[in-house]
């Protein structure tokens, strides 16, 4: 620390052991987490550029972390690491309607800058349910996808460019680059910009992000909300109105035990009366949003509601949504919580919630299940009791076992949580002994010292 001190002058160093341990992890209750050297709260890129130069000198790992509300571990301490909070790095820096475009630092909130581009007639749509918590800078680490992206896309889709602080060919360590555009389109070399989308802080430090936006709606989206007494029930009418072509904004599934959860937290008034909800929000104009709405909860009584309702009241649908994006805070309330991320194809849903409720039952594991479910991005949430070793290897098989499961229909270990610490083995299993290497190849390039974030993702090359 003195060392780093004496090449960090009028920097503000943390050594005190509690704010430590507070900016150590992120929200992945299992993943393992190191003990960090120190930490530096950055205010700017400069600042950023010197203390990546400090610690290649002297070669300390830097781990980058926002707000911390990652479910994957990948913002968590590795040993002897220095952890660089950029969540004071919070500025929008551009908004600029004539192109559609913004310019922010990797710290601005998800619905700050929602709120600063609508006060200009704009939206940025990627909506992840942290987005009143989360930094862009995190969603765009782990290429955070959120309840709209079944229709307005990831975080991926929104980022033309950014600037970065890295080492190895770019330059000695701490040297700043810019990377993609400003523009529309552009095909100027490789998508260098894209490469560092859902890298988890692993190539370098990210400390500007340029961003696409869209104009803000003009009219308020139709909800359809349909009660089913299974989950399966629920999966086939999110695969039927996949079938149908239909294109909501967003499609989510949420199970009794999330409902029961939220309303056991917050008394919203919630009466779970069914094994599992489907909320659907329709953001289409004029008679084609009726038409749309109207297809929609056709489509759910096809599928075997018990009853499906289209509503307008804004305030009533938003409720709807709370609770949707509470439901992973009410549940960590109740016990650790060991959160999955699989993707199937949207066919496979009704099956892979099947397999969820039968590897639940087999294994003794209570699982909760939140979805993206439009899209096949499904989270079961396995449940623990504080303390209880047995129930936590059981957990673990049960989580294991879905990975398994989502991989043999085809899926992803991972939708938009990224891999971190939690995933590598299901994502070496993924992808293959040939695609991982060229994964560590590319990591080798890029950061040849291994300096940033270490161990997550693909891991070190000897790591299980």
């Amino acid at each position: 620390m003195e060392d780093l001190a004496n090449r960090l002058p009028g920097s503000q160093l943390i050594g005190d052991g509690d704010i430590l341990a507070g900016l150590s992890y992120d929200e992945a209750e299992w993943a393992p987490v190191g003990r960090p050297l120190g930490a530096l709260r950055a205010e700017s890129t400069a600042e950023v550029q010197q203390a990546v130069r400090a610690c290649a000198e002297l070669s300390v790992p830097v781990v980058t972390r926002g707000a911390g509300t990652g479910l994957s571990g990948g913002a968590n301490a590795t040993d002897g690491c220095l952890i660089l909070d950029l969540s004071r790095m919070n500025r929008v820096l551009e908004i600029d309607r004539a192109n559609l475009l913004t310019v922010v630092q990797p710290g601005v909130v998800n619905d700050d800058l929602k709120a600063a581009v609508a006060a200009h007639g704009l939206w940025y749509p990627p909506d992840p349910a942290s987005a009143p918590w989360s930094t862009i800078g995190g969603n765009v680490s782990t290429n955070a996808g959120g309840l709209c992206c079944l229709k307005y896309g990831v975080t991926r889709d929104y980022v033309l460019g950014l600037e970065a602080v890295m080492g190895g060919p770019a330059g000695p360590y701490g040297t700043a680059v810019r990377l993609g555009r400003r523009t529309t389109k552009g095909v100027s070399g490789y998508d260098l910009a894209g490469l560092f989308v859902g890298s988890e802080g692993t190539f370098g430090v990210i400390t500007e992000i340029t961003l696409r936006l869209r104009p803000a709606q003009r009219e308020a989206p139709r909800t359809v909300v349909g009660a089913f007494n299974s989950l399966v029930d629920a999966g086939r009418a999110v695969a039927l109105c996949t079938e149908r072509g239909m294109q909501p904004a967003a499609l989510e599934l949420l199970d009794r035990s999330c409902m029961e959860a939220v309303e056991q937290w917050k008394h919203l008034g919630i009466e779970p009366g069914a094994a599992a909800l489907l909320l659907a929000r329709i953001d289409a104009p004029g008679e084609a949003g009726t038409d749309e709405a109207n297809a929609m909860a056709q489509a759910f009584a096809e599928a075997g509601s018990l009853w499906a309702e289209q509503s307008t009241d804004q305030v009533e649908a938003e409720a709807l949504f709370e609770v949707r994006r509470l439901a992973y805070p009410a549940l960590e309330r109740l016990g650790p919580v060991l959160t999955e991320d699989v993707c199937v194809p949207r066919s496979a849903v009704p099956e892979m919630l099947a397999k969820t409720e039968e590897i639940g039952l087999r294994h003794g594991v209570r699982i909760a299940t939140i979805a993206h479910a439009g899209d096949g991005n499904l989270h079961p949430l396995l449940i623990t009791p504080p303390g209880d070793e047995a129930a936590r290897r059981a957990a673990q098989a049960a989580f294991d076992e879905l990975l398994d499961t989502a991989i043999a229909m085809g899926g992803t270990v991972s939708g938009e949580h990224g891999i971190g610490l939690l995933k590598r083995a299901g994502m070496r299993q993924e992808l293959g002994p040939a695609v991982c290497e060229m994964h560590h190849a590319v990591k080798r390039t890029l950061d040849p010292l291994g300096l940033f974030n270490p161990g997550k993702v693909i891991g070190d090359p000897d790591t299980p």
